[in-house]
């Protein structure tokens, strides 16, 4: 079979090209740390990765509402704490009251002191965000939940729950409602500190108006009791929340390592591979140039 002068020419450019090619892809890899470019480098590697980074971006999006989450908790958590302290602080004031040896002027006094933990209660339930959105209204969140009344104060938020997704199976609620936290189960906090400071300016008259302060003082100290014991719950539970965020920002992490870890087993250049295999081919294409050179110089021409 005779083989060509063009052919012997066409075999080695061919040759040559492709391992220009293939440096090319080397010197690619090496320069952008990146094994995969396109599909075609590894197809099947190329449809993990994409499975690992829609995984990782999933995770990545979690993670980020986890801390939204965190600080709506947060948030709650920390007005929580100031009406707790405000009725530990009411308690106190009602015991003391009970204290046969005051003076209606003295029971008075602890009643303008208890009018003035009412207006901050007020203010507490009212209490509003760093967005802006008020804490305990429900689903209602730009309108102020509660407004004074005679009687103590009325709710017009909703007991509707702000649902955040912070994992894959876990939806979790972000606030706490009025409701829940003011008015539990028929406990009026409002109307039972209204009422305490009605009774407190009332004076002390005879023998029945003193068994009527008594029964009274009785009622709103068991009652306060019961608020102060709820409210306490509902920071249990988001103290629970903000625990349970925590474990799972612990776990989201760990799987992000692993995902970016995986994607990176996939994805990177491995310089130690690719600078060896890019010194051997780069020894092949001189020794294939030179070959090249040697074979063009073959003529019949040379031999006469």
């Amino acid at each position: 079979m005779r083989i060509s002068t063009s052919t012997i020419y066409q075999s080695g450019i061919s040759r040559i090209a492709n391992l220009q090619s293939e440096q090319a892809k080397l010197s690619e890899q090496i320069y952008t740390g990146r094994r995969i470019s396109s599909p075609s480098d590894d197809p099947v590697g190329s449809a993990r990765a994409l499975e690992l980074s829609s995984a990782k971006n999933a995770h990545e999006k979690f993670s980020d509402t986890r801390q939204v989450a965190q600080s709506k908790l947060g948030s709650v958590e920390t007005s929580l704490s100031s009406v707790t302290n405000l009725l530990v602080s009411a308690q106190s004031s009602l015991i003391a009251a009970g204290n046969g040896s005051y003076t209606d002027a003295e029971r008075r006094f602890i009643g303008s002191e208890l009018k003035g933990s009412l207006e901050t209660l007020m203010g507490l339930a009212n209490a509003q965000d760093e967005s802006g959105n008020y804490l305990y209204a429900g689903s209602k969140t730009n309108s102020a939940p509660f407004f004074a009344t005679s009687a103590g104060a009325s709710y017009i938020g909703d007991s509707n729950q702000r649902l955040l997704q912070v994992d894959k199976q876990r939806q979790m609620a972000v606030n706490v409602t009025g409701d829940s936290v003011f008015q539990s189960n028929g406990n009026d906090v409002f109307s039972t500190i209204s009422n305490i400071v009605t009774l407190l300016n009332t004076p002390i008259t005879n023998a029945a108006t003193q068994q009527s302060f008594n029964d009274g003082l009785k009622d709103a100290i068991g009652k306060l009791k019961g608020s102060v014991d709820n409210v306490l719950n509902v920071r249990s539970e988001v103290g629970n929340k903000l625990k349970e965020i925590d474990s799972l920002d612990v776990t989201g992490q760990d799987l992000l390592i692993q995902y970016s870890k995986s994607l990176s087993e996939i994805q990177d250049t491995d310089y130690a591979t690719a600078l060896s295999e890019f010194a051997k081919q780069q020894a092949v294409m001189e020794a294939a140039q030179k070959t090249f050179t040697q074979t063009a110089k073959l003529s019949l021409f040379s031999l006469l």
